[in-house]
């Protein structure tokens, strides 16, 4: 059922709205002076800038993990019980990928995340163009 799609959307539609608040309390000590140190430094300042390049990857990847999943819902393709699993599996990848992000300088690790994050999108459009050119 393309409907179960749904819930990964909104799970990962609530994951960018955290972000925007996370990142929305880490600029305030530079902006209001809300939370600023005695000294008036910000202790985000290590953190800011890595929540707001998370934040903009949340724009670029996840389009197309969208637009498959309103397709899917959409329309009249048979639908693939895989595709919840796909969906799941990019949605979870992605939060995990925004703590390597933030919280590490692994670089290696983030690109194997990106990696898993990629093949499930990239996989859940082969298998609608599969089944769209056999079906």
């Amino acid at each position: 059922m393309a409907s179960q799609l749904l819930l990964p959307m909104f799970a990962h539609m609530l994951w960018t709205a955290f972000l925007y608040v996370a990142l929305t309390i880490m600029r305030a000590p530079g902006i209001w002076r809300v939370g600023a140190r005695q000294d008036g430094t910000n202790p985000w300042a290590e953190f800011e800038p890595k929540v707001a390049a998370n934040l903009s990857n949340q724009f670029e990847w996840p389009l197309f993990f969208y637009v498959i999943c309103v397709l899917l819902m959409s329309s009249d393709f048979t639908y693939f019980s895989g595709y919840t699993g796909l969906a799941w599996v990019f949605v979870g990848g992605r939060v995990i990928h925004s703590y390597v992000q933030i919280c590490t300088s692994n670089i290696r690790l983030r690109g194997l995340l990106f990696t898993i994050n990629f093949t499930a999108v990239l996989a859940m459009w082969g298998i609608l163009i599969w089944n769209y050119a056999v079906g």
